[in-house]
């Protein structure tokens, strides 16, 4: 009885007309000393149960998000010739890592109500909305300066027209990672839209970890500060120790 009530209750629900079918070039990521950045192929297809419409074309928009965390951003001023902090403020989270790219401009295919619900675009993607940024007056400057730095530095892309989109059926792009990632547990999303509304999303993760000696000592500091800690005074002892001798024995 259960049974039968349950595949009732799965025969009423609807269906999708259009859902993501889609995998990545490779699930995670190894970052040594010699890691200079990767790049990761995302690719995949749309099934139907009907016939494409035809009304409105599909636009595909792809993103690949580092871990969040609050991030302290602070402005400096120059005060009597030396630059000091004048001003800070706290952001609630921020992507340490976001890349997007999309068949069209972003503006174009997707609505600021579904950019806002979705958090598709850098700006909604930052959570900024915390008491701590609405009682700055600047707030507004401290998520754009963010944004800008990350942008320099390769962390925060956007690249628009960037996804390939063949037949209206099947999609693929990569996303560059640049050599300054943060280890962690990344998400890939594909979200497909149909008159600027999102008809289907796709979600997977990606894992990012450093591997070999800067794993352990990685581990080390955050597992064992103690241990971590006096292996770092012994090495910089030994090495003064050492720097020491070079130059006494140089010396005439």
């Amino acid at each position: 009885m259960f049974r039968f009530v349950l595949l009732f209750l799965l025969a009423a629900l609807p269906l999708k007309a259009e859902e993501i079918v889609a995998d990545l070039s490779q699930s995670s990521v190894g970052i040594s000393a010699t890691f200079d950045g990767s790049n990761i192929l995302i690719f995949g297809a749309i099934s139907r149960d009907a016939p494409a419409p035809t009304s409105e074309p599909l636009q595909v928009i792809i993103s690949v998000a580092g871990p969040s965390k609050p991030v302290t951003v602070r402005l400096k001023e120059k005060k009597v010739g030396i630059w000091v902090n004048s001003d800070s403020v706290l952001i609630d989270e921020a992507p340490s890592f976001y890349s997007v790219a999309t068949t069209a401009p972003l503006i174009e295919i997707l609505t600021d109500d579904e950019d806002r619900f979705h958090k598709v675009s850098i700006d909604r993607a930052i959570n900024s909305m915390s008491a701590q940024i609405q009682s700055s007056g600047h707030a507004r400057d401290f998520v754009e300066a963010l944004i800008r730095i990350r942008t320099d530095n390769g962390l925060y892309q956007v690249h628009e027209g960037a996804v390939e989109l063949m037949s209206d059926t099947l999609f693929r792009t990569s996303i560059d990672l640049p050599s300054n990632l943060t280890a962690g547990e990344y998400t890939a999303r594909i979200l497909i839209t149909r008159d600027q509304r999102v008809v289907d999303m796709f979600e997977t993760k990606l894992d990012i970890q450093k591997v070999g000696i800067e794993r352990w000592l990685y581990n080390l500091a955050h597992d064992n500060a103690v241990y971590y800690g006096l292996m770092s005074l012994f090495i910089a002892i030994a090495a003064g120790w050492l720097a020491s001798a070079v130059f006494s024995y140089f010396r005439p």
